[in-house]
């Protein structure tokens, strides 16, 4: 597979068919970005499971943390990686030791190891490499133009805050909305000013 891009359908299909995400290397600070990324998944229906060896035993999120991937006591879907590229390879082959094996290894943004994508694609997983799975669940879903980034519009209305409790939204769509394939022209509203 080429890493350098993925089609939307491959990254589609990942985020339709897991359920359960093993994030290693999420931090319990509210401020970092895999403490974002975890919050928001979970909150969009996602059964998320933290690891992180400082945290065992701890909860993050209400989530019980565990050191290990080997710990956790139900199978994962996708292990997702918060690691720099040098410790993917262990996280790797823990994941691929597990009974029954995770269907995805998904590495952050700015991370990136062949040898371990490799390893894991001769065993029959999925691999995504410097993407967040956040970021590929709004865009695909277009809950980001819904927050209205992107949108075209600018506007003095607050947006409607998603917390708790958020659904998962539909990522079966072709295109996302406001996308560069959409021409959608967005009606005006007298407090709206567009660009």
């Amino acid at each position: 597979m080429n890493h350098d891009q993925y089609p939307d359908s491959y990254i589609r299909g990942i985020l339709n068919t897991v359920k359960t995400i093993a994030m290693v290397g999420i931090s319990p600070k509210d401020n970092r970005p895999s403490y974002f990324a975890f919050k928001y998944l979970l909150e969009r229906g996602y059964r998320m499971i933290p690891v992180n060896p400082g945290q065992a035993g701890k909860e993050i999120l209400g989530q019980k943390v565990y050191a290990r991937l080997a710990d956790i006591p139900e199978p994962v879907d996708m292990v997702d990686i918060f690691r720099g590229a040098e410790h993917v390879l262990p996280v790797v082959q823990e994941a691929l030791a597990l009974n029954p094996q995770p269907q995805v290894i998904w590495m952050q943004l700015s991370v990136r190891n062949d040898e371990a994508a490799q390893l894991a694609e001769q065993a029959g997983l999925k691999v995504v490499m410097d993407r967040c799975p956040k970021i590929e669940y709004g865009r695909l879903s277009s809950e980001i133009s819904w927050m209205g980034i992107n949108s075209r519009t600018l506007s003095s209305k607050r947006a409607q805050v998603l917390g708790k409790g958020v659904q998962r939204m539909g990522l079966n769509s072709a295109t996302s909305r406001g996308g560069a394939s959409e021409t959608l022209e967005p009606k005006p509203n007298k407090e709206d000013k567009f660009i």
